[in-house]
């Protein structure tokens, strides 16, 4: 069976952290997950990181480090487009999309931007499987 992800998150005087938390109310962040957080805050200085492990609900072996799902809120984002955050999130985890991780779905704002909206998004349930076993064109 799936074990669920909650999130549990800390503030601090300048940011906001997420600590990603199994089923049993224990942390639950591996290795990959610490390098993402690490780089993205060493990369963009964010005011607002939160990281949600989503490989639970995908057809992954359990414990697996593979679907992430990340909110980066930094001032390095004023001016950008979407596409040239998305771009500076991706430099800073380059060796991590080449490897372990096959999707991040990435929410990139900017402070202002944040506090319009403070929340991370969901993704949608993973059907698995391919179009043709779905019975969908």
């Amino acid at each position: 069976m799936l074990r669920a992800q909650l999130a549990r998150c800390t503030v601090s005087m300048a940011t906001r952290a997420c600590v990603s938390l199994d089923s049993a109310g224990s942390a639950a962040g591996g290795p990959v997950e610490a390098a993402i957080r690490a780089k993205l805050e060493q990369a963009l200085s964010p005011e607002v990181l939160e990281l949600r492990n989503e490989s639970g609900g995908h057809a992954v072996p359990a414990g697996s480090e593979t679907h992430f799902r990340v909110a980066v809120v930094s001032s390095r984002f004023e001016g950008l487009s979407p596409l040239q955050r998305h771009r500076l999130v991706h430099a800073a985890l380059s060796e991590e999309l080449a490897g372990p991780v096959h999707a991040l779905a990435i929410q990139a704002k900017t402070p202002a931007q944040w506090r319009e909206n403070p929340q991370l998004d969901t993704s949608p349930p993973c059907l698995g499987g391919s179009k043709k076993t779905r019975g969908t064109s």
